[in-house]
C-alpha cells in the first residue's frame, strides 16, 4: 500500500477581476459588443471597500479548497481524504487500463471526453473512496493518478457578484462564483497556457462523462478544472462553458480580466482545450453528465439552446449550416456543422449517443 504525496504547490495569484467587473454592469467594449455582459449592481460601482471588505455589488463566499494526492504506478493507493474523483493518465495504447474502487469491481478507464497524445486519460468518479487500485492493461506504461476532493476541503473565500451575471441575457456563474482557484493556471510562477485569441468559427458540444443526477455540480466543475489544468497540464479547464442538469451555466476557460466570458473585447474567441488539433476559433460547451443512454434534462437542453443562440448571434453564425473550419494556427481544415459534436472531429463517443442524436433539433431550436 502506498500513501501518495500531495500535489505540487502552485504560485498563488490575486483573484481575477472578472467577478468584480461583471457585477459592475455593461462592458465598454465598443458598439459591436456593448452590452454583451450585464449584471445588477450596487450604487457604489466597483470601488473596493475598506481592506478586508468587498466591492459594492459583491460579497465574500466560501468554497471548499480542492485537495489532491498524486501517485504513480499500479497497485493499491490510499488517501488521507475521501476522493470524489480519480484522474488517471498513461502512455501507450493502454487497452485494459482499469480502476477498482470500494465496490470491488474493475471499471475501465478511458473513453471519456478528454484526449492526450501518445497515451490515454480518464476522470473516474470514485464516490468518496479513500483507496483505489489501478491495473495497467496491455501496452500501457507510466501510469499516474491523482485523487481529487473538490467538495469537502478547507474553506477558501472568493469575491463573487451578489447579482446574476449574464452573457446576452443568458445567466451564468463566473469563475469566482464556482470557486475557480486561479493559482492553478500558473506553473513555475508563470501562466501555463497564455491566452490566445482567434476569430470565432464553430461551436462543439460535449458531455463530461461524469455521473448523472449530480448532487454537487460545482464540485464536479472544480474537479474537472483540476484534472484539465494540472493532471493534463493544459493550464485551465478545457471548455468555454459547462451546463449542469438544473440548467445552470458555468464560465470555463479564462479569457481575460474584462467581463466578456470566452471572448476578448474585439470579439475574438480565446483558445481552449476541448477538441485536440481543432481548438482555435472553436467554442466548446460541455453538458455535465453522461448522455449515452439518456439525453440532457429539459433544463440543461433549454440552457444549451439559449447559450448556442446567444453566442452564435454574437458571432454571426448560422446554427443550421455547415462550414469549412480552418485552423488559424496551422491551416488544417475540416468540413463540419457549425454546431457539431465532439465525435465529428475526433474518434470519441462524446457527447454521448443520445445527445449526438439530438443535435439536429438543438441546431434548429437555436436558430429560432
Amino acid at each position: 500500500m502506498s500513501v501518495p504525496p500531495t500535489s505540487p504547490h502552485r504560485q498563488q495569484r490575486s483573484l481575477s477581476r472578472r467577478g468584480v467587473i461583471a457585477a459592475a454592469g455593461a462592458v465598454a467594449a465598443g458598439g459591436a459588443l456593448a452590452p454583451v455582459v450585464s449584471a445588477a449592481t450596487g450604487s457604489e460601482g466597483t470601488a473596493e471597500a475598506a481592506e478586508g471588505g468587498t466591492a459594492a455589488g459583491t460579497e465574500k463566499r466560501d468554497f471548499p479548497a480542492t485537495r489532491t494526492a498524486a501517485a504513480t504506478g499500479t497497485g493499491e493507493t490510499s488517501t488521507a481524504f475521501a476522493a470524489g474523483y480519480v484522474a488517471v493518465r498513461w502512455s501507450g495504447a493502454g487497452d485494459g487500463v482499469g480502476i477498482r474502487l470500494a465496490d470491488g469491481a474493475w471499471h475501465p478507464a478511458g473513453g471519456g471526453c478528454a484526449a492526450v497524445e501518445d497515451g490515454g486519460t480518464a476522470l473516474v468518479a470514485s464516490g468518496g473512496a479513500t483507496s483505489y487500485t489501478l491495473r495497467a492493461g496491455d501496452g500501457a506504461g507510466d501510469l499516474r493518478s491523482l485523487a481529487i476532493d473538490s467538495a469537502r476541503g478547507p474553506a477558501r473565500s472568493f469575491t463573487v457578484p451578489t447579482e446574476p451575471t449574464r452573457v446576452r441575457g443568458v445567466e451564468y456563474l463566473s469563475r469566482p462564483a464556482w470557486g475557480a482557484d486561479e493559482a492553478k493556471r500558473y506553473k513555475d510562477g508563470v501562466v501555463n497556457s497564455p491566452e490566445a485569441y482567434y476569430p470565432f468559427q464553430t461551436i462543439t458540444v460535449h458531455h463530461t462523462d461524469t455521473p448523472n443526477d449530480d448532487a454537487d455540480p460545482a464540485a464536479t466543475v472544480r474537479a474537472i478544472y483540476e484534472y484539465h489544468a494540472v493532471t493534463l497540464d493544459w493550464g485551465d479547464i478545457g471548455y468555454h462553458f459547462l451546463i449542469d442538469e438544473s440548467g445552470a451555466v458555468y464560465e470555463g476557460r479564462y479569457s481575460g480580466d474584462d467581463a466578456v466570458p470566452a471572448f476578448d473585447p474585439e470579439g475574438r474567441l480565446v483558445t481552449a482545450f476541448h477538441t485536440s488539433g481543432f481548438n482555435s476559433g472553436n467554442l466548446g460547451i460541455a453538458l455535465i453528465g453522461t448522455l449515452v443512454d439518456q439525453g440532457p434534462t429539459d433544463a440543461a437542453r433549454a440552457s444549451l439552446v439559449r447559450l448556442i443562440r446567444a453566442v452564435a448571434r454574437r458571432g454571426g453564425l448560422d446554427t443550421t449550416a455547415r462550414t469549412t473550419y480552418v485552423n488559424p494556427v496551422n491551416g488544417v481544415t475540416r468540413e463540419v456543422a457549425t454546431v457539431s459534436g465532439h465525435r465529428d472531429w475526433l474518434e470519441t463517443d462524446c457527447p454521448g449517443r443520445t445527445m449526438y442524436e439530438l443535435l439536429a433539433a438543438v441546431r434548429a431550436e437555436a436558430a429560432g
